[in-house]
């Protein structure tokens, strides 16, 4: 899934336009991390009023453990860019990139960044080998058919714009390649110099420990 806004970013120089954060991010994983919370949320909820003894304790003390590693790995990862930058936003880590640090990204079994000599998984963009498998299908199929690019269910030739992903490949592949192309683009601007920052989700991991730890209290008092 991929979002875009066309509004310039301020304190850029009116003869280098830079645009607003272009989002990708999985909303499989998104509607299916809302439905794991919704059904914690009643389980919870439930155990707390209807519970006994010490049930609606170990309830409480295990929302956490359950409620913010599943943010974490659903909700949470996300990508960001624009001719700055890089973000890329995992479970437990937030990565912040400029272009000049960017070294490449792969999209093998999972999809990996290489910036400043590092190496880090991009959890937002899941590959699909199904998905791919399917891509290479449509592709064959339109070489056989003398078609260099067609359109899912027509057939129209068909070119993707500059700002938007092929429709013609998995959507992981698109979203590598996009990423790619944006790198390539804006690593010698110096607006996209700068050092590789990378920072712990605190406000995940702290609660969860805290949860982790009270659970165990709980369990071992009863």
């Amino acid at each position: 899934m991929t979002e875009s806004d066309r509004t310039p970013h301020q304190g850029v120089a009116a003869d280098e336009p830079v645009y607003a954060d272009r989002v990708y991010r999985s909303v499989p994983s998104v509607v299916a991390g809302a439905m794991m919370l919704a059904v914690a949320a009643w389980l919870i909820i439930d155990a707390v009023v209807s519970g006994t003894g010490a049930t609606p304790w170990v309830a409480l003390a295990a929302a956490p453990v359950f409620v913010f590693p599943v943010i974490a790995y659903t909700l949470r990862p996300v990508v960001r860019a624009n001719d700055q930058r890089l973000v890329v936003r995992n479970p437990l880590r937030t990565i912040v990139a400029p272009w000049g640090k960017v070294e490449t990204l792969k999209a093998g079994y999972s999809v990996e960044l290489f910036a400043d000599g590092r190496k880090f998984q991009v959890w937002a963009i899941p590959v699909s080998i199904r998905q791919r498998k399917k891509a290479t299908r449509r592709a064959n199929r339109a070489t056989a058919e003398g078609d260099p690019v067609l359109r899912r269910g027509t057939r129209t030739p068909r070119t993707p714009r500059a700002d938007q992903l092929d429709p013609n490949r998995a959507w992981s592949d698109a979203v590598v390649s996009t990423l790619q192309d944006q790198a390539e683009r804006n690593a010698g601007k110096a607006s996209a110099s700068g050092d590789l920052q990378t920072t712990w989700c605190w406000w995940i991991i702290a609660p969860t420990l805290a949860g982790l730890l009270a659970l165990v209290s709980v369990i071992a008092a009863t």
